[in-house]
């Protein structure tokens, strides 16, 4: 496993339990999760499943409810993700791609402000020490962030506290703001199919994309490996026109329920009291760094006429596996939008480790 996924899955406290251990209260809290999603699928909320098992997990762990995340059951589900984005990488949207250059540009300059203006505001306003105020500030690189504060002796808890609000709110508020204020309704059948009308040998390149761009990806050591080595490898194959398939819509919903109780069970362990600080500078970072991002699709939108709920929820500061998700239930363009985000998170993880070394010199606890 990556240094990147390690701190994904990696708990504030060291695991005492063992395997066979957690493996009940994981069912346990996975099942939770999907009694969330379906009751918000029955409210015909957009992207149901992940934002309905995110919210019952992470209120059941605040309540101090004894819940176990998927582990490497997360790694999984994003392959599947992963295989589906690169499906959508057909030679008609790679021909499409040049056009993306400004966004792109723009997406890293807009990283940078961001992080800047939320790192100045966390420490003015929000009590945090500098060092705090800019691993909390970066509007992606989760794990990273959790890596680089442990390796100075930082606020690891009240670091992952703010980056899981930051998603949490970010993946809430998106699909809300689509069904009050654009009417968008979920169709009631969904475009990937169903697991029944996948061929056999459909689903077993799909599996080999999973396997091979997985395993490849940590043996090379790239970020996310779970995400993007499947993606690249699917791309490679759908570009070549060797399958037009997609991953069924089960295991899609599966995979949001997998996620969706991955970011709730961020908040086992901590107390009430604990959340208001971290949990109110992560809200308003969330949704200073979404104002922000809607004002600069808007911007680019009349400069580049591209699709402007296409650049916001690029720019939204959102996971990557999340902001994926929210791309494929709005049916807006999934290349685009996981393009950006991808060029986003590499460039996130880039410039942090060498920003940190330049403000705090070496790391204290390096391994």
């Amino acid at each position: 496993m990556s240094r990147y996924e390690e701190a994904e899955d990696r708990p504030d406290k060291p695991e005492t339990r063992s395997v066979l251990q957690r493996v009940p209260f994981m069912v346990g809290t996975l099942l939770w999760g999907a009694t969330g999603g379906w009751l918000f699928s029955l409210a015909n909320i957009p992207l149901a499943w992940m934002i309905g098992s995110m919210l019952f997990t992470a209120g059941l762990a605040v309540a101090g409810v004894r819940l176990q995340g998927p582990g490497k059951g997360r790694a999984a589900m994003i392959s599947v993700l992963g295989v589906m984005l690169g499906s959508a990488f057909t030679p008609d949207v790679l021909g499409q791609a040049s056009s993306w250059i400004v966004s792109i540009v723009v997406l890293l300059i807009f990283v940078v402000i961001v992080t800047v203006f939320l790192a100045w505001g966390f420490q003015k306003y929000g009590g945090l020490e500098k060092r705090e105020a800019i691993l909390s500030a970066t509007p992606g690189g989760f794990g990273e962030m959790i890596l680089i504060a442990e390796s100075y002796g930082a606020d690891v808890r009240s670091i992952s506290l703010i980056h899981a609000t930051r998603v949490m709110f970010t993946v809430m508020l998106i699909p809300f703001y689509f069904r009050l204020f654009e009417g968008y309704v979920p169709p009631d059948v969904s475009p990937m199919g169903s697991m029944a009308d996948l061929a056999l040998n459909d689903g077993a390149i799909l599996f080999v994309c999973a396997f091979v761009g997985y395993f490849g990806a940590r043996k090379l050591k790239v970020p996310a490996a779970a995400l993007l080595g499947p993606m690249l490898v699917s791309a490679i194959v759908h570009f070549m026109g060797v399958t037009s398939a997609q991953p069924p819509a089960e295991l899609v919903n599966i995979a949001q329920i997998v996620i969706g109780t991955n970011v709730g069970c961020r908040f086992v362990g901590v107390k009430r009291h604990q959340l208001i600080n971290p949990v109110g500078i992560g809200i308003i970072g969330a949704g200073v760094t979404l104002g922000l991002a809607m004002g600069a699709a808007a911007g680019l939108h009349a400069l580049t006429a591209l699709d402007k709920y296409a650049l916001w929820i690029a720019f939204a500061p959102g996971g990557l596996a999340e902001m994926t998700l929210i791309s494929l239930a709005m049916h807006i363009d999934v290349a685009f939008v996981s393009t950006h985000h991808i060029v986003r998170i590499l460039f996130i993880v880039s410039a942090i480790g060498i920003v940190s070394r330049l403000l705090f010199g070496p790391p204290t606890h390096e391994e």
